[in-house]
């Protein structure tokens, strides 16, 4: 079964995909597992808390009469969870095209002729590593105790994992929206390309990392400036 074999065997995954792409099922179980994680967080958490804990993240100081006046303004819990589940159903399918447009272009420009559902099968199936880290919020979220921060959840990332940063640190976004686990999602990656272009390692490797590397690469160069 490939949802196993991408783990154990991914060449042989690769290999049935590269004669017969396919999306559709990895691709929904990365967008089930994030609705659900996003619901279940924002449908348990103690509502004022997280009101009162959002206005502390903003790392502004605010008089009471601001405060006050922010709440007015700010959705509820259950409304941002509503709003997060239906922007990741959006969101997922979006990202995934133009992932899947970036290894079409990838292939033209190194010969490969691959089509464009070919780097669709190359960016789901590659990606489901980072749906276990998905889960692992879920599950985190469905025993959390209600005043939890939704970050802490997310076992895989870098914060907190392995450092526990202040918000107002330059690097805290950086840290705690990175997963580890993108790591794994790129050496499939680079599986899947070298098995759908029979290319060698050191160009599969260069291909499947440089959207990580420049998202990532920006995303420092700006938290350090």
């Amino acid at each position: 079964m490939k949802l196993v074999d991408i783990f154990l065997d991914p060449p042989a995954v690769f290999t049935a995909e590269k004669d017969a792409p396919s999306f559709l099922l990895p691709m929904a179980i990365m967008v089930a597992v994030s609705v659900g994680m996003i619901l279940a967080y924002y449908l348990r958490v103690d509502a004022v808390w997280y009101q009162d804990f959002s206005l502390t993240m903003m790392g502004e100081e605010m008089t009471p009469a601001e405060v006050a006046q922010a709440k007015q303004f700010m959705p509820s819990a259950k409304v941002q969870g509503y709003i997060g589940a239906a922007g990741t159903l959006i969101f997922v399918p979006i990202m995934y095209a133009v992932f899947a447009q970036y290894y079409f272009l990838a292939g033209k420009i190194a010969g490969a002729g691959l089509s464009f559902k070919h780097g669709l099968s190359l960016v789901a199936w590659s990606g489901l590593p980072t749906a276990l880290g998905a889960l692992v919020g879920l599950v985190g979220a469905l025993t959390m105790a209600p005043q939890t921060a939704q970050h802490t959840l997310m076992l895989t990332h870098i914060d907190p994992l392995l450092v526990q940063l202040p918000f107002d640190h330059d690097l805290s976004t950086l840290a705690k929206g990175f997963d580890l686990l993108s790591l794994w999602a790129i050496a499939l990656g680079a599986i899947g390309w070298k098995t759908f272009t029979r290319s060698g390692w050191g160009s599969a490797v260069f291909v499947a990392a440089l959207p990580s590397v420049l998202i990532y690469g920006i995303w420092l160069l700006i938290a350090l400036l």
